[in-house]
């Protein structure tokens, strides 16, 4: 079936008053295991592909991309492609030849004014050619002489007037936000300040998108989807499901060689992962 379109699954999981999940991609086997959970439980999903990911793949982004998209296009559910946290401009303009209908544009370590001018001039771009995109404002620096942050470090948190205030000077169609979230956790012990969403959420009007969300326990991360995150990102949960699994294989069997033999079970192990979370987030008529 077509690629869908990113905004259509935020909007509609937004309609629906629940969040749609996005799924980092990093090899062939990620976008599969995606793809096939999405089917088993018959959920859509959404694949994105990061700027680390394009540079582990040579700083390249079509193959990969391309890719995604032939495994997204024969799905039986509705699957869209992004872009994740793109800083290098260039990449921003392959967008649009890689079969992404989003990107999400990352200027969050640039001084405010900066990561303003950057962000708007990367949405009227994006606009321009049909993609929705999305940015990130974690903490404006400056004040104290403290640095920015991004959506994710530890410590950071959005004030909602500032935020409110970016979306309206870059235009941008959503916002990552920093509300206790961080990147790369390998255990799942964070706890989201709630009570900032609600905020967020009543004062920003844009979709708002939480990334780092694999250690966020399922709790938290149904709460927070009930409060007005609308979209939610993982990819850590994804690699430590499929890295273990590939470890124990390795170490049961020293004569292995052939890497279908672990490839496959680690793509199965992401699958499993993928599908927990589909169903944890979905809403009834998905």
């Amino acid at each position: 079936m077509p690629l869908s379109s990113t905004a259509d699954l935020v909007g509609r999981a937004m309609g629906r008053g629940h969040a749609a999940a996005a799924f980092n991609v990093i090899t062939l086997e990620h976008a599969e295991a995606i793809v096939d959970a999405a089917e088993r439980v018959a959920v859509p999903a959404i694949l994105q592909i990061s700027e680390n990911a394009v540079r582990y793949h040579g700083g390249r982004v079509l193959p990969i991309a391309r890719a995604a998209a032939e495994v997204a296009r024969a799905a039986a559910v509705d699957v869209s492609l992004h872009l994740d946290h793109v800083r290098d401009e260039d990449l921003l303009r392959q967008a649009a030849d890689a079969g992404v209908s989003s990107v999400m544009y990352d200027a969050a370590g640039l001084p405010y004014a900066a990561n303003v001018e950057a962000t708007r001039r990367a949405a009227d771009w994006a606009h321009e050619r049909g993609l929705w995109i999305e940015a990130e404002l974690g903490r404006i620096g400056g004040k104290d002489g403290e640095a920015p942050l991004d959506a994710h470090a530890r410590g950071a948190r959005t004030d909602p007037d500032q935020a409110a205030a970016y979306v309206a000077a870059t235009r941008v169609d959503a916002l990552a936000v920093a509300v206790g979230s961080s990147h790369a956790m390998t255990t799942r012990t964070a706890t989201l300040d709630h009570a900032l969403i609600a905020k967020l959420r009543d004062g920003v009007g844009v979709p708002l998108v939480l990334h780092g969300s694999s250690g966020v326990p399922d709790e938290e991360l149904v709460r927070a989807a009930a409060g007005g995150i609308v979209k939610i990102n993982m990819g850590t949960a994804l690699n430590v499901a499929f890295t273990s699994t590939v470890r124990a294989h390795l170490a049961g069997d020293g004569a292995v060689t052939d890497p279908r033999a672990y490839l496959s079970l680690g793509r199965a192990a992401m699958a499993d992962t993928v599908a927990h979370f589909l169903r944890l987030l979905a809403s009834p008529g998905d």
